[in-house]
């Protein structure tokens, strides 16, 4: 009781600055996460709240030797935490840096433009698949991938079936490397992508598929991979991989990754509602994971 009282006692001294600060902070907590929410990020966020645990648990325990060691790792645990995340610190650095103003105070994107981006794309990857063309296909979201335009050939242009095909035909200049769709437009093509090196993928994967789990390890976007040999349609997500998509899966799986979901007012429309929340449920039980 004595806790609450306090607590409210500090709320009566509060003033309008403070609100609107909490208020700030919140904002850029809740635009600033998904931006860097990616599996080398979180590695990050879980080292750090276990040495925080770690050291409150010891301190509590008054386990004297434990807490020495600690405060000798932290008194240099700014420079080791440098040295040891480094990839990790500059790649997270380099997409805040290319977050356009516009995406981050924007709530939603557009979903129409992206329908026809899916058509076109799944239509291209069913018939790439059929034929066993190899395709790498990355579809950016909050993170710009700036950084990853560098190593391609800047196109910006319409997404089109007959686009994708060309550039990814066996002969073309193109084909090897990765193609990229921001705001959706081809953006780059023959892009290089970094390679994953999760002891989960399976030993038959190739280098295009262990190139798609890289990159959606070390970003946000949504990376479609047609295999050359088997014509095998993929997805990669937050450095999980989900094999052998049929086409309508993989236009429902963009569907869900791509397209932003209106969350709809329950008192006014109950059954849309709860139809809209055994789909979410749906997608999350079904997660992504290699089969």
């Amino acid at each position: 009781m004595e806790v609450v009282q306090n607590v409210l006692q500090y709320l009566t001294r509060m003033q309008w600055s403070d609100y609107l600060d909490i208020i700030l902070v919140a904002f850029l907590i809740y635009k600033l996460l998904p931006m860097i929410r990616t599996p080398s990020i979180m590695r990050i966020a879980r080292t750090v709240l276990a040495i925080v645990v770690i050291a409150w648990v010891t301190d509590a325990m008054n386990l004297h030797t434990i807490s020495f060691i600690l405060n000798q790792f932290l008194a240099v645990g700014i420079l080791a935490f440098v040295i040891l995340f480094q990839p990790e610190l500059r790649r997270m650095l380099d997409h805040l840096g290319n977050v356009k103003l516009r995406n981050f105070f924007s709530t939603s994107k557009p979903v129409q433009e992206m329908d026809n981006v899916i058509a076109q794309s799944v239509m291209a990857c069913e018939i790439m698949s059929r034929e066993r063309v190899g395709a790498l296909m990355v579809f950016a979201r909050e993170q710009r991938l700036e950084e990853y335009f560098k190593t391609g050939t800047q196109i910006d242009g319409q997404v089109s079936e007959q686009l994708i095909r060309n550039i990814f035909f066996p002969k073309a200049s193109l084909h090897d490397g990765a193609m990229i769709i921001r705001d959706g437009r081809v953006a780059a093509a023959g892009c290089v992508l970094p390679l994953s090196d999760s002891v989960r993928l399976s030993a038959d994967l190739g280098t295009r598929h262990r190139a798609g789990v890289g990159m959606s390890e070390a970003s946000d976007a949504v990376v479609v991979i047609v295999s050359e040999e088997t014509g095998t349609i993929s997805v990669a997500v937050g450095g999980m991989l989900k094999r052998h998509l049929a086409p309508q899966t993989l236009e429902k799986l963009l569907h869900n990754e791509l397209c932003p979901v209106e969350e709809v007012d329950r008192e006014k429309n109950p059954i849309l509602w709860l139809k809209q929340k055994i789909l979410a449920t749906t997608k999350e039980v079904d997660g992504y994971e290699e089969k």
